[in-house]
């Protein structure tokens, strides 16, 4: 089944999976996670009131207790799982995929990701098989809980002084708009942010040029000092600085660790394999102990957990804390960017002044491959790279990461979507030209580059 990904469970809805299949997933997952007491959120999406109705029935029939929080972001899932002791959770969302698309993230007691090494795998070979596990003798039931209000509180209780700040902020008609006034006040220019499942604004992918249209309109011609965009479910948050220039994800791990390194001197921050050498460069000036990972929600947050770490971030826009129950959350994320640049701006300072010296290497930003021979085109383009010598560093583990000392590569397969995926920075933009272009050479063969 393609809906069984790496992290989570996501696919075209009617066409990947249906409601029986969710309905099979209720029945099936009390006992793959040895859960009786289940919290269940969903986005906006239009046909997520149908699986919640499915999914719901499934876990009562199995005997599970389930608190339904309705409409949610998917960091308040995770809160609420962790908070309150929950043995698990399911969110209902396909977080930036298009309309058409649904999914389901899982958590074990704690938050604790269920990805497809660690649940998934069984589960999808249990709804598989075609049978049932037998029903409850006595069947569970299905309530309905508030829990936004507790969020919001706990959300502003951390909200620092962000007087004289100009923003604007665009929810992508996603669930950050069920919450963001509240948390953010009056003060900001707000764009899509009432819930539309057919997100008729743009898609809810802010990593995506054409999505942060209106936001770098908005900006640029209000005089703003920055926006923020958040993505479908708010798990994810991305900015765009006074000039309308997007501000790569990972260069932002540095900004949102120092309010923890400041207290916790010397802290490890976990950051993927993707991260540019600025940010983990600023991270280690900081002090802290720097740790690469593998990339993914599932992956992140055990190694949060391994670790100890306070904190970590990725490329795709997603940031992680130990505070947070080692989970991610795009609006507390948001908040702490938006502190440190309100204090930047107190010493005169914009946006892209303060990211400069994090932002100091020519990056390509990831590019993606719609490539059948996944594996062949990875063995040229390592081949290709044989040429410069030998790596200072080689990381293996996601993909291949090769370092040398004026530029470096990262090679690695999607987890989630059909592609390779490839990311390149150099100490210049004429080196970057030139190493790119060399390995868009190699790829050309193989497949086609998606824009």
């Amino acid at each position: 089944m393609s809906f069984f990904k790496a992290y989570d469970m996501r696919g075209v809805f009617g066409t990947d999976f249906d409601l029986e299949t969710v309905h099979r997933i209720g029945r099936w997952l009390p006992s793959v996670l040895g859960a009786r007491r289940v919290l269940v959120g969903r986005d906006i999406r239009l046909s997520s009131v149908a699986m919640r109705d499915a999914l719901c029935r499934g876990l009562a029939e199995s005997g599970c207790a389930v608190d339904d929080m309705g409409l949610a972001t998917t960091p308040m899932v995770y809160f609420f799982t962790a908070r309150e002791g929950y043995d698990a959770s399911v969110q209902i969302t396909a977080s930036h995929n298009p309309p058409d698309c649904n999914g389901m993230k899982v958590s074990r007691a704690g938050a604790v990701p269920v990805g497809y090494d660690t649940g998934l795998s069984e589960l999808e070979s249990r709804v598989r098989s075609g049978a049932l596990p037998p029903a409850a003798a006595a069947a569970g039931r299905c309530r309905a809980v508030d829990c936004r209000g507790a969020f919001v509180r706990w959300l502003r209780d951390r909200r620092a002084d962000l007087s004289g700040l100009r923003l604007a902020v665009d929810c992508s008609d996603g669930m950050a708009g069920l919450i963001i006034r509240d948390v953010l006040g009056e003060g900001p220019v707000y764009l899509n942010d009432t819930p539309d499942g057919t997100f008729p604004h743009h898609a809810p992918n802010p990593l995506e040029a054409g999505n942060r249209r209106q936001l770098v309109e908005a900006v640029t011609s209000q005089g703003l000092d920055a926006g923020v965009i958040f993505d479908g479910d708010a798990d994810r948050v991305m900015f765009v600085d006074e000039k309308g220039a997007f501000v790569q994800p990972d260069m932002l791990i540095p900004v949102i660790a120092r309010a923890f390194l400041k207290r916790e001197p010397g802290a490890t921050v976990i950051h993927d394999i993707r991260t540019s050498r600025g940010a983990i460069e600023a991270l280690q000036a900081d002090g802290a102990k720097t740790v690469m990972g593998k990339v993914g929600h599932a992956f992140a947050k055990m190694a949060l957990r391994e670790t100890g770490a306070v904190c970590g971030g990725e490329l795709a826009g997603h940031y992680y804390f130990r505070e947070f129950f080692c989970c991610d959350s795009g609006e507390w994320a948001a908040l702490l960017v938006l502190a440190a640049l309100a204090e930047a701006r107190r010493r005169g300072l914009s946006f892209s002044a303060m990211m400069a010296p994090i932002c100091k290497y020519a990056n390509s930003g990831e590019m993606n491959y719609r490539i059948a021979d996944k594996d062949g085109a990875v063995a040229a383009v390592l081949a290709a790279a044989e040429v410069f010598g030998a790596p200072r560093a080689r990381y293996d583990f996601d993909g291949v990461r090769i370092e040398y000392a004026a530029w470096w590569l990262n090679i690695r397969k999607s987890n989630t979507e059909p592609y390779l995926r490839l990311i390149v920075e150099a100490c210049d933009a004429g080196l970057l030209a030139e190493r790119q272009n060399l390995l868009e050479a190699v790829l050309a063969p193989f497949g086609v580059r998606q824009a």
